[in-house]
């Protein structure tokens, strides 16, 4: 064809409703296709340039070199070559299923995958279930559905439940900005973080308890997003905390992310936290470099405690919030109704104004039900399975309880139910109800403060003694978007700044956070 790149670019996005947005800076410059946005694959795709079949045969080739190095990845699809040839013939038919058609990705190791076992990142479950999947988590069926291609699951922690990536099925993962791989690249969605910061797919699923997606996006420099509470459904994959557990995407850009936001959201009825309003694609897609200006933001001063915070994660985060305000926002201080420091004080006064039961984010009744309830989705036998699993469950799950006979009770009850998540789920609309009243008495559109305000330690030595506002996120149910802010003189991520939201402000976040992306143009990609 004699389309030039940007012409390309345009027509490709009319075809597939891609948000049109600038091109970052250092993807301008790829020579690879990998290493660029999901837009600029399509446009080479458009120009003849290759085909996906030729970059998903790439991308494996990095995965099976690159990527067992670091140890990122868990197991790699034997469909993913399949999946690339059939979004060539839909390519030529011109009939692709939309932005994503053809699209290398990656899921997480608790993912269910069909034709994979699910091996929890967890030795011990690998070696009790090494049966294959015979069905997708809902999240991949979508992506899948959607022209993706699976290129197979990322390593993560044990569980998914720490966050450090360590997996006592690959080893521990390792940062690729690190050379001497000493530091930790976080977790518990280790893998996912480093295959693309690594190049090795454009996107990968997350998940986030408690962290678990914004850590490993600030120690590896990526965007990292935590959805409002219930938009995207966690069927098919092994439970955590029901009243938590948050899915999201991983990927270099803003952009990236959203459209993979775009398909994974909307309720499914295996999940009975999902969110049950009707899901408009596209919602996502509407993507403004000029988003910033006269927009109003809470800059939370508790959320960045600046005593504990080195002289270098300092100065990124102080360039990061002067980028905010170049780019035309007014950034306040603000102290929130609820903020890191009283949250949990506010969810437990909360019940006991209602008169209600103690709430609890870990009730072992909510994870027990759910977990049968996973493996009933698998078309198993849900008690001989949780029966022969529990005690390599129970190693991190450790409120379960250790007897049988106890968790088969705790089981029977549906989470949706259990009075103490019950309580909880109640807490949290009253605290987010304080929060959305101190906002909007301050007219803000949303808050901002640093994911972290550390840098990533080593992966053997303890954390820094610095509480961070990270549980608040998961506890209030909040969107967030971790966006890479800077390195440091070491050329490690020193930062990434977040765009925090209201419930459902999930799309102007992404509004923000492109905004601010484009203005500080902070991403490097990890060294090859």
């Amino acid at each position: 064809m004699s389309l030039s790149r940007r012409e390309a670019l345009t027509h490709f996005g009319a075809l597939l409703a891609l948000p049109l947005v600038e091109w970052p800076a250092w993807a301008q410059l790829a020579a690879d296709p990998l290493h660029g946005t999901i837009a600029q694959y399509q446009a080479g795709r458009l120009r003849g340039e290759y085909t996906a079949l030729e970059i998903t045969k790439r991308a494996l080739e990095q995965c099976r070199t690159r990527g067992v190095q670091l140890r990122a990845i868990d197991l790699l699809a034997d469909s993913a070559l399949a999946e690339a040839s059939a979004s060539d013939t839909r390519w030529r038919a011109k009939a692709l299923r939309g932005p994503l058609d053809g699209v290398p990705l990656f899921a997480k190791s608790i993912y269910d995958m069909e034709g994979l076992p699910t091996t929890a990142s967890s030795a011990p479950w690998a070696a009790l279930f090494p049966a294959r999947a015979t069905r997708d988590a809902v999240e991949v069926a979508r992506l899948r559905a959607a022209g993706a291609v699976m290129l197979g699951k990322t390593a993560a922690d044990d569980f998914a439940y720490r966050g450090n990536g360590t997996s006592s099925y690959t080893g521990q993962v390792l940062n690729p900005h690190d050379n001497g791989g000493r530091i930790t690249p976080g977790g518990s969605s280790a893998g996912s973080a480093v295959v693309v910061a690594t190049a090795m797919a454009f996107g990968a699923l997350g998940t986030d308890d408690g962290g678990s997606n914004r850590i490993p996006a600030q120690f590896t420099g990526v965007v990292g997003v935590k959805p409002t509470f219930g938009l995207v459904p966690r069927s098919g994959v092994i439970p955590t905390w029901p009243v938590l557990d948050t899915h999201g995407p991983l990927a270099r850009t803003v952009a990236d992310a959203a459209l993979l936001l775009d398909v994974l959201a909307g309720h499914d009825k295996d999940d009975g936290l999902s969110l049950t309003g009707r899901w408009t694609r596209g919602a996502l897609q509407t993507l403004d470099a000029n988003a910033l200006r006269g927009t109003r933001l809470g800059f939370v001063e508790r959320h960045a405690p600046r005593a504990q915070m080195t002289a270098e994660c300092l100065g990124i985060l102080d360039a990061a919030v002067a980028s905010c305000v170049d780019a035309g926002a007014i950034v306040e201080a603000f102290a929130p109704a609820v903020d890191r420091v009283t949250y949990r004080e506010q969810f437990a006064a909360a019940a006991k104004a209602r008169g209600d039961v103690a709430p609890n984010a870990n009730a072992p009744a909510s994870t027990a039900n759910a977990l049968r309830r996973y493996f009933e989705r698998q078309g198993v036998d849900a008690h001989a399975a949780m029966q022969r699993g529990l005690a390599s469950y129970r190693a991190f799950y450790d409120v379960l309880p250790e007897q049988w006979e106890a968790m088969a009770s705790l089981a029977a009850q549906p989470y949706e139910h259990d009075a103490a998540s019950v309580s909880f789920l109640r807490s949290r609309d009253a605290v987010v109800a304080q929060l959305a009243r101190s906002m909007q008495e301050r007219r803000l559109d949303a808050m901002i403060y640093p994911t972290m305000p550390f840098k990533a330690p080593n992966a053997s030595d303890p954390w820094p003694d610095v509480r961070t506002p990270l549980g608040y996120g998961n506890w209030l149910g909040l969107p967030e978007i971790s966006v890479p802010a800077g390195y440091g003189a070491d050329g490690l991520p020193a930062g990434n700044l977040s765009f925090v939201g209201l419930p459902g402000s999930d799309a102007k976040l992404f509004a923000l956070a492109h905004a601010f992306e484009q203005r500080q143009a902070a991403f490097r990609m990890a060294p090859l």
